[in-house]
């Protein structure tokens, strides 16, 4: 399915995404696999936003308050993170992943600079007994990524098994742990890990319990810009959800009904 950035009435600098395809065959792909990425999706303007914002977020965790960081509750320290919550386009995507029922759960900054060692696999959980209800987070790498520089790595299928428990602190201690003797659900293939690889304005979907890790950030390199937008299908708790009561009760011009946990 395409899209036409300015057929919601959007002038081409308001724009978030270019025009991109997500249809039945990507949809597919995204429940086949756990994750799907639209390679240099998102907009120069967009992505010229997102650096400013994203470095001023760096900036203020340095000296954050625990309990209400600004790397974790990103879009209540910046205007621009904010309007990205209900901004047509992005709600337009969320909906193709999970339908017209949805709610915004958070949004958390990813930056990573040079020499950061990135994360071990894990998961995340929602539902995990009811797969009619689903999370997906939305990752917008503003200057994209190589495998072994700040890289997202994935395990195509894990994320049917819906256990919020994978935990791996090296891709060995995945192999020769969690990946044991499993196989993909559907295409009965032994589960694999995958390196991806991103162009600078990249946007990645992922369901939430996908198993993913981040290989570290080179020494030399500059900051990966990243943030995670989520959203997810109403009915259960949400562990992830990072909104505080003066937030979820801000009026931002679009997020009407979303940033209700119910």
């Amino acid at each position: 399915m395409s899209q036409n950035p300015l057929k919601a009435g959007l002038d081409s600098r308001d724009s978030l995404f270019h025009a991109y395809t997500f249809g039945e065959q990507e949809r597919e792909k995204l429940d086949r696999d756990g994750h799907f990425v639209l390679p240099g999706v998102l907009t120069p303007d967009a992505q010229e936003s997102l650096t400013r914002s994203l470095s001023r977020i760096l900036e203020l965790s340095r000296t954050s308050t625990e309990g209400h960081e600004p790397n974790r509750f990103s879009a209540e320290y910046d205007n621009y993170l904010e309007s990205l919550i209900a901004h047509p386009q992005m709600l337009e995507l969320a909906r193709k992943v999970l339908g017209e029922n949805i709610r915004y759960d958070h949004c958390v900054s990813l930056n990573r600079p040079g020499g950061n060692g990135g994360i071990g696999w894990h998961s995340h959980g929602y539902s995990d007994d009811d797969p009619s209800l689903g999370f997906v987070r939305i990752f917008f790498y503003v200057n994209g990524f190589e495998p072994d520089d700040g890289g997202l790595k994935a395990v195509p299928g894990s994320h049917l098994y819906r256990d919020a428990r994978i935990h791996g602190r090296t891709d060995q201690a995945l192999r020769e742990g969690w990946l044991v003797g499993r196989k993909h659900p559907e295409t009965g293939e032994p589960l694999e890990i995958e390196a991806l690889s991103a162009p600078p304005g990249t946007v990645a979907l992922m369901w939430t319990h996908a198993a993913h890790a981040v290989s570290a950030r080179k020494p030399n390199s500059d900051t990966r810009w990243c943030v995670v937008y989520a959203y997810r299908n109403p009915g259960r708790p949400s562990g992830a959800r990072w909104i505080t009561p003066e937030f979820e009760h801000k009026p931002i011009p679009g997020a009407e009904g979303l940033m209700s946990l119910y």
